[in-house]
C-alpha cells in the first residue's frame, strides 16, 4: 500500500506532463482566475452551462465537432485558457489537446461538482469573452434587457444594472463589488439607485449622465462628447444616443442620454443605449464589440439596426434591449458581421 500511493503523484505528473497543463485544486483554480489573467472556460454542454456555472465563465461544447474551431475563432495561440467540466474528465482532454495546440492550460480537479460542493460562487447569467490586442480576456455577463457586467485584470465593471425587469437581481449575493458602474440615463430600466448602492463599496466610481447624477446625489456626470479614465486605464467616452423620429423624440432627447465607448487596450466595446440610428454613429471607428437596442418604438428598429451596424462595421454585434421585437433575422441581413443572438429581452 505504501508504494502504491508514493507513485500517485509521480503518476500525476505524467499525465500533466503529457498534455503540458497544470492541474489545480478548486482553491488555486479560484486564485489563479481571480486576477483576470485566464480566460475561464466551461467545456460542458450548453444545457448544463445554463443550470450553473462559474462566474466570467464563457460555454464552448467540448463535444461539439467544432470545438477546436471555436476555441481558435476567440482565443489567439497563447492565451492562458482555464476550463473545467462537470467532474474534471472532459476538462482534462480538452486541457490536452488546448495545450498542444499552442496554450497556457490550467485544468480544475474535481470540476463544477467540486466546486459547488464547496459552495463557492456560481450564476447562471451567459458570458462572451473577448481577447484584446496584449492578450488580455475581458469576460462580458449578460445580465438582460440592457444590463451588462464586464470583467478585466481582476476589476469588476456594471452598466445600467437594474433589481427588477423579469428575473430578479440580487447584486449583493449574486456580485461582488463594482469598481466602477456606468449609467446611460434615467429611466427605470437603466437606473436603479438600490443596484447602484448594492454593489457600491468605498472607492466605487459611478459615471452617469448629468440628469442621473443629479438624482443620485452623487457621481462623475458625462455630457456627449466627454471622455474619463475608469479604474485599470480603461478610455470611456461618453456618446449621443437619442430619438429622431418623429412622435418618439420624447423617449430619448437628443443631449441628455449617454452611450458609451470603452477601451480595452485597443478592443473597443460600444454599448449604445437607447438609441436610434443617429448620424453620430459614423464617427464611432474600429469598434469590436457593440451592444445595439433593438426595442421600438423606443430605441430601433430592426432596419434602423441593420443600417447602425453598417455604418459602425463592428467585429461582433450583440443585439440588446429588444423586448418583444423579433431579432432572429439579424445574422442574415448582416453577413459580414458576426450577430450573435443572446437572452437580452
Amino acid at each position: 500500500m505504501r508504494r502504491l500511493i508514493s507513485l500517485l503523484p509521480f503518476l500525476g505528473c505524467i499525465a500533466c506532463a503529457g498534455g503540458n497543463y497544470s492541474n489545480l485544486t478548486t482553491a488555486e483554480f479560484a486564485t489563479a482566475i481571480k486576477g483576470g489573467e485566464y480566460a475561464v472556460i466551461d467545456v460542458r454542454t450548453p444545457e448544463e452551462y445554463a443550470a450553473g456555472h462559474l462566474r466570467d465563465a464563457s460555454n464552448i461544447n467540448w463535444f461539439a465537432s467544432d470545438f477546436m474551431d471555436q476555441i481558435a475563432k476567440t482565443y489567439p495561440k497563447g492565451t492562458s485558457l482555464a476550463v473545467y467540466c462537470r467532474s474534471g474528465k472532459r476538462s482534462a482532454a480538452a486541457a490536452a489537446k488546448l495545450s498542444k495546440a499552442g496554450y497556457k492550460v490550467s485544468n480544475m480537479l474535481g470540476g463544477y461538482l467540486a466546486w459547488t460542493e464547496e459552495n463557492r460562487p456560481v450564476t447562471t447569467y451567459a458570458v462572451e469573452t473577448f481577447i484584446t490586442p496584449a492578450g488580455t480576456p475581458v469576460a462580458i455577463t449578460l445580465i438582460k434587457h440592457g444590463t451588462l457586467a464586464i470583467s478585466y485584470k481582476g476589476l469588476s465593471f456594471h452598466i445600467d444594472p437594474v433589481s427588477g425587469l423579469g428575473k430578479p437581481t440580487d447584486y449583493s449575493s449574486e456580485f461582488t463589488p463594482a469598481d466602477a458602474i456606468l449609467v446611460t440615463h434615467e429611466h427605470g430600466d437603466h437606473f436603479d439607485a438600490e443596484a447602484i448602492a448594492a454593489l457600491s463599496a468605498p472607492g466605487t466610481l459611478v459615471v452617469t449622465n448629468p440628469r442621473c447624477a443629479e438624482m443620485l446625489g452623487r457621481g462623475t456626470a458625462l455630457s456627449n462628447g466627454d471622455t474619463a479614465e475608469l479604474p485599470g486605464g480603461i478610455g470611456l467616452t461618453a456618446v449621443p444616443a437619442y430619438n429622431y423620429t418623429e412622435g418618439r423624440t420624447m423617449f430619448h432627447p437628443k443631449g441628455r442620454d449617454n452611450g458609451f465607448v470603452l477601451d480595452f487596450e485597443g478592443l473597443l466595446v460600444y454599448i449604445a443605449g437607447d438609441t436610434e440610428d443617429i448620424p453620430e454613429m459614423a464617427a464611432l471607428k474600429d469598434i469590436s464589440v457593440a451592444f445595439l437596442p433593438v426595442n421600438q418604438p423606443y430605441t430601433m428598429t430592426v432596419e434602423q439596426c441593420v443600417n447602425a451596424a453598417k455604418v459602425i462595421g463592428p467585429k461582433v454585434l450583440i443585439p440588446y434591449h429588444f423586448s418583444q421585437t423579433d431579432v432572429s433575422g439579424l445574422p442574415a441581413l448582416l453577413p459580414g458581421i458576426d450577430v450573435r443572438l443572446r437572452d437580452m429581452q
